[in-house]
């Protein structure tokens, strides 16, 4: 199974009760399968995994692979910082119909190079899901070698790696390691186009809820050899990415999804909502959005 292209790491829509809001769930599901987007990932950092029940974690799962029927991948969130615990959610996942379990490193634990391996390995040797290896250490304070995904990558259930570390030498060291069986995604929206033009297989993206339609263009120009068309339409999405990162993920990419009229801006504490002082920036990622989403400007090459 392997997983390319413009790849979603999709939000949880929350109601202003602080409940998960299915309707708008399913709506979202819908606008990726239209817009071209090639899988979703529900319940990862972005979707907000570590303030989701178990229960509400499966019917997220459930809700995109019943809606989307086969038609776009489900991956499912599947980090703990336990391996018995992660174990859990990928049998759920499972359960609830998704493709392919997404597992960050293990947060706060800080465990060996050897845990790491002893940790996919035996999320793997379960067999109930295939495996992407996810690295973030800004987020998790755990840093996984290109040595320990080679270890990991034979593995024939482990299928991918999707890496957010933004150095072009650790993505170089990455590709090295690519085969029919084993893909390399970016997890960094702005290093994304520079490592899908050095052979990277696609993006797993926080700014593709904004802008689905573009980054599926992106996505197709840049692992089609179109540099200067990926290099355009990705210059004219920079001013996105920095915006995205003016406040923790996910709360910028929330008030834009909010202000589109598609979800509500709720968020679960101690996550709040945008604070004021971005909003005119806001107003202008709007305009942006809509732009490269009709394909005007430098997305209009594409």
């Amino acid at each position: 199974m392997r997983f390319t292209g413009s790849i979603c790491a999709i939000v949880t829509p929350f109601t202003s009760e602080g409940e998960v809001d299915l309707a708008a769930f399913e709506r979202l599901v819908d606008w990726h399968r239209e817009a071209g987007t090639e899988a979703i990932v529900v319940s990862g950092s972005t979707g907000e995994s570590a303030a989701l029940e178990e229960g509400e974690f499966e019917a997220l799962v459930a809700t995109a692979a019943t809606r989307l029927g086969g038609a776009v991948r489900v991956i499912a969130g599947c980090g703990a910082a336990a391996t018995h615990k992660a174990s859990r959610l990928v049998s759920r996942a499972k359960r609830s119909g998704a493709d392919a379990a997404l597992v960050v490193t293990p947060y706060y634990v800080r465990p060996t190079q050897e845990g790491l391996y002893r940790h996919y390995s035996a999320l793997a040797d379960g067999g109930e899901l295939p495996i992407l290896l996810y690295n973030v250490p800004g987020r998790t304070g755990c840093d996984i070698l290109p040595e320990t995904v080679a270890r990991l990558a034979p593995h024939p259930r482990i299928v991918a790696v999707k890496e957010a570390r933004a150095e072009a030498e650790r993505m170089e060291a990455l590709l090295a390691l690519r085969s029919d069986g084993f893909t390399v995604l970016s997890g960094d929206d702005p290093t994304a186009t520079r490592a899908m033009l050095a052979g990277a297989d696609g993006v797993i993206s926080v700014a593709a809820n904004a802008c689905p339609a573009a980054f599926r263009r992106l996505c197709d120009a840049a692992r089609g050899g179109k540099r200067d068309v990926a290099l355009a339409l990705d210059a004219e999405l920079a001013p996105l990415y920095r915006f995205l990162g003016v406040e923790p993920n996910p709360i910028p990419v929330k008030w834009l999804l909010a202000r589109q009229g598609r979800i509500a801006s709720a968020l679960r504490l101690p996550l709040t909502e945008l604070t004021a002082v971005h909003h005119a920036a806001a107003n202008d990622m709007l305009a942006l959005i809509d732009r490269v989403e009709r394909g005007g400007g430098a997305s209009r090459a594409a």
